[in-house]
C-alpha cells in the first residue's frame, strides 16, 4: 500500500497516511482540521540481485566475466606445458 504526504495550510504539519491508490485523497488535517495539501516526494528504491543490466538478459554472459574465464584457462594451459 502506498504511504502518501501532506502537509497541513493552517498548522504547517507535515504527515504520512497509508492509502489505497483507490481511496480519495486525505482533505483535512488530522491534527488541526485545516485543509491539506498532497506533496510530491522523491521515492527510493534499490536495484538489487542479477538481471538489472542488458548483460543478464537471455543467458548472456557479461564481457568482462568471459575475459577472466580466458585468463584463468591460459593460466593452466601454461602451467600444464611446464611441467612437461
Amino acid at each position: 500500500m502506498p504511504i502518501y504526504e501532506y502537509r497541513c495550510r493552517k498548522c504547517g504539519k507535515e504527515f504520512e497516511v497509508f492509502q489505497k491508490i483507490t481511496e480519495p485523497a486525505v482533505s483535512e488535517c488530522g491534527f488541526c482540521r485545516g485543509p491539506v495539501d498532497k506533496l510530491m516526494s522523491l521515492s527510493s528504491f534499490h536495484l538489487k540481485g542479477s538481471g538489472w543490466y542488458v548483460t543478464d538478459y537471455g543467458g548472456k554472459k557479461a564481457p568482462y566475466s568471459e575475459g577472466k574465464k580466458e585468463e584463468g584457462g591460459g593460466a593452466k594451459q601454461e602451467g600444464g606445458a611446464s611441467k612437461e
